[in-house]
This record gives structure tokens, C-alpha cells and sequence, in this order.
């Protein structure tokens, strides 16, 4: 986007110019998802006239969305929140490239079959296009708001199965290493000392010739936390298209478990979901080489 209008706040320009509040263009700013002339910035920052503003492409706030068609692998529903199972492939928030094929348009259309409601499906902790697994969406404001600060508090337990290359000699291990945007490719993230605090813990389930399969558990819910902290230590997530030599089977790596205090029945939500085909067969094959 290029700035028109000089010497205007940008959080004032970008809520103006994309209609959308404040608050939620400060909180993109605030975690480094805008740029101007390729550079962070504060949202007091003032505009000049052919300023080249970016925001990050999967955007985390209501744009216009178009519902449309798409099946859905619904775990759990109440009148509240969904659980979904996500297969790898899928793309959660409309961007760049794909505006009507994502799990967004897909819950618009599943939650609004009755004309008679409205209902903007909150996507509280998202997964990347190529991981698989359950996540949780609420279909209202406070149900959001809630779920959000219970994953801020750590009273959500998410935990994923991944297959990484090489192989990993301890039991256990817990990473604690912050991130943050990559200074050399904004697309990516990376091991950033001005980045915020990340956390994952690992075990390991088997180890094979080259590879480990492990489950971690989140901490926090970093962008691509599990990728960069499984990179940094050299044991990348098999099949990795950005941080490692994905393929077109998608990388291994699956949200399997999720248990939490439901924020409004108070009861306690708890599901397993066994990883996508390309995944076992994946661990097959990996077994059959260990014989």
C-alpha cells in the first residue's frame, strides 16, 4: 500500500484506509506485522507521501469474507466454540492468494446456513496451512476474548506430533529460546534476543535412522513457534516448505491434543485426533527402514 495522505498517525491512516479499529492496527504494529519502507514501526509513526506500508499477510482481523462451500471436520460444537480438525493444505485466514478458500470462508458459510444469525467465527490460536490438526473457534465475541486470555494464562494444554530430521539423543527437553520476526526475510521467523519469550517442551516418542518422532507441548503460542524452536536446535520438522526441504506431502507436523475448562459451562473439553494418512504412512515407512 502506498501512503496518499501525509503526517497522519498510521494506526489513524491503516483503521481508516481498511476500515478497520484501532486497537487491532495497534495490536499488528505492536507485534511487528506492519512495516513501512521495509522497516518496524511505532504507531505513532507519521506518514509521508510514498511511504510503502506492508502488512503481514495473514491478517489477523475481520476483512470482508465471502462465505463459500467447504467441508468441514467438526470434533466438538456447542453453542459457543467449535473444535475443528484442519487438514494439512488448508489456509485458516483469507490473504494474498487466497480469499475464498480458507477455513474462514468455510465456518461463515457452516455458521450463518440460517439466515436468520450473523455469526463471525474468532479463530483464537491458528494453525499454518501445512499443519493438521484440531483447533478451537469461537463464535462470539466474549467466548473469544475469554479463550484468548486463557491461552495467554497457559490454562489451554495443546499438544503436537511431529516427525523431525536426524535424531535426537535426550528423552526430554524444553526449548526456551525468544522469536521474533527474521531481519533478513520478513516472511519468516527466527531466534530473536529482541523477540518475545517462546517456550516448547519435547519428548520423544521414537527414534528412527535419520529422523525422531516427538511430541512437544506449547508454553506459548508463538508464530511458527514449533518450526523455528525444532530448526534452531537442528532437528527441523520432516517435510518443512519454509524453514526446511518441504515436498509436496506436506510437513509432519500435527495438533493431536487439546484440553481445556470450557470458559462458559466450566467443564472440562478434552480430544485426541490421530494424525492425517500422509503422516502414518510416513511413520510406516520410517519403521520399516529401522527393521
Amino acid at each position: 500500500m502506498i501512503v496518499e495522505e501525509e503526517n497522519i498517525r498510521i494506526d489513524t491512516y491503516l483503521s481508516n484506509k481498511l476500515d478497520i479499529s484501532r486497537s487491532k492496527i495497534q495490536k499488528l504494529i505492536d507485534e511487528e506485522k506492519v512495516t513501512v519502507n521495509g522497516k518496524v514501526i511505532k504507531s505513532n509513526y507519521k506518514t509521508k507521501l510514498n511511504d510503502e506500508i506492508e502488512i503481514d499477510d495473514e491478517l489477523d482481523f475481520d476483512i470482508s469474507v465471502e462465505p463459500v462451500e467447504i467441508p468441514l471436520d467438526i470434533v466438538y460444537e456447542d453453542e459457543y466454540l467449535m473444535i475443528i480438525n484442519k487438514p494439512s493444505g488448508l489456509v485458516v485466514h483469507p490473504a494474498p492468494g487466497h480469499y475464498d478458500d480458507t477455513l474462514v470462508n468455510g465456518l461463515l458459510f457452516y455458521l450463518n446456513k440460517d439466515k436468520t444469525k450473523n455469526i463471525r467465527p474468532g479463530i483464537v490460536h491458528r494453525l499454518d496451512k501445512d499443519t493438521s490438526g484440531l483447533m478451537v473457534v469461537a463464535k462470539d465475541e466474549k467466548t473469544m476474548e475469554l479463550l484468548s486470555e486463557m491461552i495467554s494464562k497457559k490454562e489451554v494444554e495443546r499438544k503436537y506430533l511431529a516427525i523431525v530430521d536426524g535424531v535426537i539423543k535426550e528423552n526430554t527437553a524444553t526449548i526456551n529460546a525468544p522469536i521474533g520476526r527474521d531481519p533478513s526475510n520478513r516472511q519468516k521467523m527466527a531466534i530473536n534476543p529482541t523477540g518475545k519469550n517462546a517456550i516448547t517442551h519435547i519428548k520423544v516418542i521414537e527414534r528412527f535412522k535419520n529422523n525422531t518422532f516427538i511430541e512437544c507441548l506449547l508454553d506459548t503460542g508463538r508464530t511458527h513457534q514449533i518450526r523455528v524452536h525444532l530448526s534452531y536446535i537442528n532437528h527441523r520438522v520432516t517435510n518443512d516448505p519454509v524453514y526446511g526441504e518441504g515436498n509436496e506431502f506436506g510437513q509432519m507436523l500435527h495438533s493431536y491434543s487439546i484440553k481445556f475448562i470450557h470458559p462458559i459451562t466450566k467443564k472440562e473439553l478434552f480430544f485426541e485426533q490421530d494424525p492425517p494418512k500422509e503422516f502414518i504412512e510416513e511413520l510406516n515407512k520410517l519403521r520399516e527402514s529401522n527393521e
